[in-house]
């Protein structure tokens, strides 16, 4: 343990106390008893508020592994809670050591108020204009004309290919249009009163929101600047009767970790007598269910998205569709893909429509690998008067390609100069005119995944017998399981459960709230251009389209195995299949809520009071509440230690355990953990009355450690070398390189520190007849081997714990274990199954990196494990 400690145990306790010690009558003894108490009361508070700190650390640091979607509320109500306890634990150092760490008060108040301040944030705009034409804009103007806009600037502007000329409503516009009749003020207020009702069920606000922005006014000076706007823009136009696509422009969308993908609304072939109500829509469509839940998921606050809005010439197509730069499905594909249809390129992007695929090679002559021409029975059109519609197709060209071979090489060609100006993979938007002419409609990073289902090693025959569909289409890649459940209306989303596989008749984006919650997606119609599709690749959700009978040919409640690599779904769990997991994707990182996260995280988790030795180890240098949280703890334990030198009260004394020999191992009274008073400085097993600490005990010495496992090789330093091999390091006995462990007891009630060789543990335990009060904590951490030998390490402490019915979770190379609620005689096996792991566990993250030697020593500490509940262990006698 410490030095300073270490030298002040010898002084304290180095000289046996006789009877001429100062006697205390018994009002002193009384009111020390009392002080004591209050103490112990107080400590006992710190170590709860200790415990609750850390678990809000590592709930946040959970949170940033991204994997799991989380709001704003929660990172304020994490971060809350770890200020809170740490409040609460500076409050009761100050009643175990009045006046003594006044400082700490001022190190929370600084750290607090670095936090605070990043609630508070907002970025300002670069550009206050409220219209921008399309000609003066650029991918560097994307907080002022939205991802999707920016980028369209950058094609026209640039790369000089052909875009429709027009205008972008601007981020600036947006602010003023949310200011007139109080609609930002209102928004805040539903988006507050709904909470974390909000995650589940999107409408509690998206119809209140929507409804008062399509009933909001248009600013004059926003009416203004858009009617000059479109002045210009008719001067410009060469067509027959200027229509326009009004389309969403948001902050966020198009971006390379978050599409945004069909969550908002684009209105085709509007008047301009139509322009306002069409920009009203979208604005409003921020706010529908599915783009409310796409943020939640995402990591976006509302404040986050500002809505700009693209006011393009409509392009009246013959064709359109999606072409990817590279297979989204397969990172070491890198032909073209051309989704292709009659008409609009709508019908391809709602995944609603059958359409053609074109596979194109980048060879010299961007050869035509593969052509699938599919029956295209309908179309989207624009309507006579504003809007579009679906209609049948001609039937000459029902089952003909919608593209030519010229005009495949000519799009495969622009797309290859578009991904080579953004330097990654591009998912672009195009329509071909009836005049020949190519236009560029959107385009946006192409997130693409690994192909890792190792087909032919898997012999699929054998599942044969289980097979329900084997010709769906490939959407987005990976194997899950779940039991099935089918949604055909808007009212099933509220009924939809956590991990369920869903099945719809239409990849529509209106289940993209959905996408999350679900184990794997299944579609009767749609395709992997899609909208929906998209959605499940940035979740990394397995999903397959092109299903034709999944909506009649599965039940609610089936369990199923997705397949979606191979197309295929089978009836129950395919553990083989299940076995193939691909890499998690973690879609909260980047976001703006994640990255608020994180930057108060940069306060509150590290530690960089590591050395209690140190003469920096005091409260003005606590730069996180991390510090602040290691530093009470440290000094929490030095003060009730220093209870019993105070007032030389032998009751309350620490004394050296005395087990066959001085043990490194000390141990403070903390209130009946004796049986009966103890003079000297040594205490032995028969004078303890602590029920947990024996029973830890038990486990500890029940079976002699053989000493430290023969290492497996790698680098180490010569003194881990010397400190890993050297047999001082036997159970508990005393070693020059082993650091004091000590206990705090009292007769239902045991905390332990302790440190052997390289790994730090801790174990609070309060064990009586009366079961609810029952719990065992234990953490652990560290290790002399490499980092990845340590989490190898925490892992295997984490399987044997949970093997006897310890939670366990760790985070790095911190491990935390609990067990609560249950019988006596139960919690005192699970503290001798601590004990004993505490002594066996030692140095055996050298062996980590061989398989076969981990799988000996689990082996072999599960088996001795089992003598000792059994009694078949006879342990170390005293």
């Amino acid at each position: 343990m410490l030095h300073s400690l270490s030298n002040w145990f010898r002084k304290t306790f180095g000289s046996t106390r006789d009877d001429d010690s100062p006697r205390l009558d018994a009002a002193a003894v009384e009111k020390l008893q009392i002080t004591f108490k209050a103490r112990y009361y107080s400590f006992r508070q710190l170590l709860a508020a200790n415990t609750k700190t850390l678990e809000s650390m590592a709930e946040i640091e959970k949170a940033l592994q991204g994997a799991e979607p989380f709001s704003f509320s929660f990172v304020q109500k994490a971060c809350g809670t770890v200020s809170i306890n740490v409040f609460s634990m500076i409050s009761h150092m100050e009643r175990i050591a009045p006046g003594r760490y006044e400082a700490l008060r001022e190190a929370f108040t600084a750290i607090q108020s670095r936090i605070d301040a990043l609630w508070l944030q907002k970025k300002e705009l670069s550009d206050r204009r409220l219209v921008i034409p399309l000609e003066a804009v650029t991918s560097d103007m994307m907080d002022v004309a939205g991802g999707k806009m920016a980028n369209l600037g950058d094609i026209k502007n640039r790369l000089r290919m052909r875009v429709p000329p027009g205008f972008v409503v601007t981020a600036a516009a947006h602010e003023l249009f949310m200011r007139t009749d109080g609609l930002q003020k209102e928004v805040d207020r539903l988006f507050q009163v709904a909470g974390t009702d909000l995650d589940r069920n999107p409408d509690l606000v998206s119809s209140q929101i929507r409804q008062r922005i399509l009933a909001a006014g248009i600013p004059e000076p926003l009416y203004n600047a858009v009617m000059a706007a479109f002045e210009k823009l008719k001067k410009e136009y060469r067509g027959p009767q200027l229509r326009l696509a009004v389309r969403s422009s948001a902050h966020g969308e198009d971006a390379e970790n978050s599409s945004f993908a069909g969550q908002y609304r684009s209105e085709l072939n509007v008047s301009f007598e139509q322009f306002f109500h069409a920009y009203k829509q979208v604005v409003a469509s921020k706010y529908s269910p599915q783009a409310i839940a796409y943020k939640l998921n995402r990591g976006f606050r509302d404040k986050d998205i500002a809505m700009c809005v693209g006011c393009l010439a409509m392009v009246d197509a013959v064709a359109g569709g999606v072409v990817y730069t590279r297979n989204p499905l397969d990172r070491r594909d890198d032909r073209i893909y051309i989704n292709s249809v009659w008409g609009l390129p709508k019908g391809v992007v709602d995944g609603d429509a059958l359409c053609d695929l074109f596979v194109v090679a980048r060879d010299e002559h961007l050869t035509i690998e593969r052509q699938d021409v599919r029956n295209k029975d309908f179309l989207v059109q624009c309507y006579e008067s504003d809007g579009c519609i679906r209609a049948k197709t001609d039937e000459s060209l029902v089952g003909a390609p919608s593209l030519s071979p010229e005009k495949i090489r000519e799009l495969a060609d622009a797309a290859i100069q578009i991904e080579e100006y953004y330097e990654t993979a591009q998912d672009i938007e195009w329509a071909i005119t009836r005049e020949g002419e190519l236009y560029f409609l959107q385009s946006r990073p192409l997130q693409q995944m690994e192909a890792v289902l190792p087909v032919e090693e898997l012999n699929l025959s054998r599942f044969d017998h289980s097979l329900l569909f084997d010709k769906g289409i490939n959407v987005s890649p990976g194997t899950a399981s779940g039991r099935v459940f089918k949604v055909a209306k808007k009212a099933d989303i509220l009924q939809f459960p956590e991990g369920a596989v869903l099945v719809v008749a239409q990849a529509l984006p209106t289940w993209a709230p959905l996408v999350a919650r679900a184990s794997a997606v299944i579609s009767e119609r749609g395709g992997f251009a899609g909208h929906l599709a998209n959605v499940a690749r940035e979740f990394g959700i397995p999903a397959i389209f092109g299903v034709a009978t999944a909506m009649t040919n599965v039940e609610n409640g089936e369990l199923v195995t997705v397949a979606a690599d191979l197309g295929r779904v089978y009836l129950g769990s395919i553990a083989p299949l299940l076995e193939w997991k691909r890499a998690e994707i973690a879609p909260m990182k980047g976001s703006p809520i994640y990255e608020t996260l994180l930057q108060a995280s940069r306060h509150i988790i590290p530690l960089t009071l590591v050395d209690p030795e140190s003469r920096d180890f005091r409260p003005d240098k606590c730069s996180t509440f991390h510090d602040i949280t290691r530093f009470i703890h440290e000094k929490a334990v030095v003060e009730m230690f220093n209870f019993g030198k105070d007032h030389r009260f032998s009751e309350l004394a620490s004394k050296q355990l005395h087990y066959r020999v001085p043990m490194n191992w000390w141990i403070l009274n903390l209130d009946d953990g004796f049986a009966h008073e103890v003079p000297g400085r040594y205490v032995k097993l028969d004078d303890i009355a602590s029920i947990p600490m024996l029973a830890f005990w038990d486990g500890f010495v029940a079976i002699p450690w053989d000493g430290p496992p023969a290492m497996d090789g790698g680098g180490m330093t010569s003194i881990l070398v010397r400190s890993t091999m050297n047999t001082n390091l036997v159970a508990g006995a005393q070693s020059k390189y082993a650091e004091r462990n000590y206990f705090m007891i009292s007769k239902h009630f045991c905390t332990l520190n302790s440190r052997l060789g390289y790994h730090f543990c801790t174990m609070e335990a309060m064990v009586s007849e009366r079961k609810p009060e029952n719990y065992v904590r234990f953490t652990f951490k560290g290790g002399a081997a490499d980092y990845e030998r340590c989490l190898g390490r925490v892992r295997f402490i984490q399987e044997i714990l949970e093997r006897y019915d310890f939670h366990a979770s760790a985070n790095g190379d911190h491990m935390d274990a609990r067990i609560e609620g249950r019988n006596q005689n139960y919690m005192l096996e699970r503290l001798k199954i601590l004990g004993y792991l505490t002594l066996h566990t030692r140095q055996l993250d050298m062996i980590m990196g061989n398989p076969a030697r981990v799988k000996y020593y689990k082996n072999k500490l599960t088996g001795d494990i089992d003598r000792i509940l059994s009694g078949a262990a006879g342990g170390q006698k005293a």
